[in-house]
C-alpha cells in the first residue's frame, strides 16, 4: 500500500472495487457501451492484481542485497504480447471451426436447400 509498488496497488483497487460499483447505476447497466468499457477496466485491474501478486512478492528477498526494483526486459514484452497473440489465434480458430449457428439449421432457413430424411 506504501511501498515502491503503490501506485500499481492503488490502481488495481480502484479498477476492481470501485469501478464495478458503477453497476449500482440502472442507465449504466443498460448502456453497452459502459458495461464493455468497465469489462475493460475490470480485465486491466485483474492483471495488475497479478502484477502485484508477482512483482511485490518477488522483489524483497532475505538477502538485502539481492533486493532490487522490477524493470521489464524485451523478453518479459515479448512473452506479454505472445500471449496475446496466441490467446487470438486460438479465438479465431474456436470461431472458424466451431461456429455458433449450425449449418444444419441454416439449411432448414434457406428457401432453396433440400433435406433428406
Amino acid at each position: 500500500m506504501h511501498g515502491p509498488y503503490a501506485p500499481y496497488y492503488w490502481r488495481m483497487i480502484v479498477c476492481n472495487g470501485l469501478t464495478p460499483q458503477l453497476l449500482w447505476v440502472k442507465k449504466i447497466r443498460a448502456n453497452l457501451l459502459a458495461l464493455w468499457l468497465i469489462s475493460l477496466v475490470v480485465s486491466l485491474g485483474m492483471w495488475l492484481e497479478r502484477f502485484v501478486i508477482v512483482v511485490t512478492s518477488l522483489h524483497r528477498d532475505y538477502l538485502p542485497s539481492s533486493w532490487g526494483m522490477y524493470q521489464p526486459t524485451q523478453w518479459d514484452w515479448a512473452m506479454f504480447i505472445g500471449t496475446i497473440g496466441c490467446f487470438l489465434a486460438l479465438l479465431f480458430l474456436f470461431i472458424r471451426f466451431l461456429p455458433m449457428i449450425s449449418i444444419f439449421e441454416m439449411r432448414t432457413i434457406l428457401p432453396a436447400a433440400e433435406i433428406e430424411e
